[in-house]
């Protein structure tokens, strides 16, 4: 399993970024894709977070309303679309995978056994 995460950059506050995490090399049909951020000197912590089949999606609620997480089924890819970003969402952002997440564990990062590597947000004031 692989994930490459992509579209980071500078943006100034209450402007858009669109971060993407290619999958590929999953075989199962029960799994969620994740969205987690750290920034210096802080943990990692939930972003966003989507499951199928279906298309249950949860967000921490500092970025509800103004991030979307969906899927690309014809990249195969899970996007996150941010909107109206803050100086606070400034981090490396990571997509992680995991199979089987039960909901109360979704925004766990335990519950994730692949993840890519950051893709650094900058949020300029």
């Amino acid at each position: 399993v692989q994930l490459q995460a992509s579209g980071g950059g500078l943006v100034q506050a209450g402007g858009s970024l669109r971060l993407s995490c290619a999958v590929s090399g999953f075989t199962s049909d029960d799994y969620a894709i994740g969205w987690f951020r750290q920034a210096p000197g802080k943990e990692r912590e939930f972003v966003a977070a989507i499951k199928w089949p279906g298309t249950a999606t949860y967000y921490t609620d500092s970025v509800k309303g103004r991030f979307t997480i969906a899927r690309d089924t014809a990249q195969s890819s899970v996007y996150l679309q941010m909107n109206d970003v803050r100086p606070e969402d400034t981090a490396a952002y990571y997509c992680a995978a995991g199979t089987s997440i039960i909901t109360s564990q979704i925004r766990d990062s335990e519950s994730y056994a692949y993840w890519g590597q950051g893709t650094q947000v900058t949020v300029s004031s």
